[in-house]
């Protein structure tokens, strides 16, 4: 159910940005354990509960989109670094 939450903010976010960029289930699931463990909740007893909760709080909103948004400009850093002509 927490991976349901975390695909509505994901979603969201991605809304909301200028650049496209495209995500395989492996860059969501990296992604959702990074968001996990940098907001502490991983271990949690009811860890859907604890992300929508975040969500909902305006400054723990502000601040996993921008630990979204940073993660998904450093993934499309490296995604354009690989493709380059050699």
């Amino acid at each position: 159910m927490s991976k349901l939450v975390f695909t509505t903010i994901l979603n969201e976010v991605l809304s909301d940005i200028s650049f496209h960029i495209d995500l395989d289930d492996n860059d969501k699931a990296q992604l959702y354990q990074e968001v996990l463990y940098f907001f502490g909740l991983v271990g949690a007893s009811n860890v859907c509960e604890a992300l929508e909760v975040a969500w909902q709080d305006p400054y723990n909103q502000s601040e996993i989109k921008e630990f979204i948004l940073a993660w998904l400009r450093k993934k499309a850093k490296k995604t354009t670094k690989a493709t380059g002509v050699i």
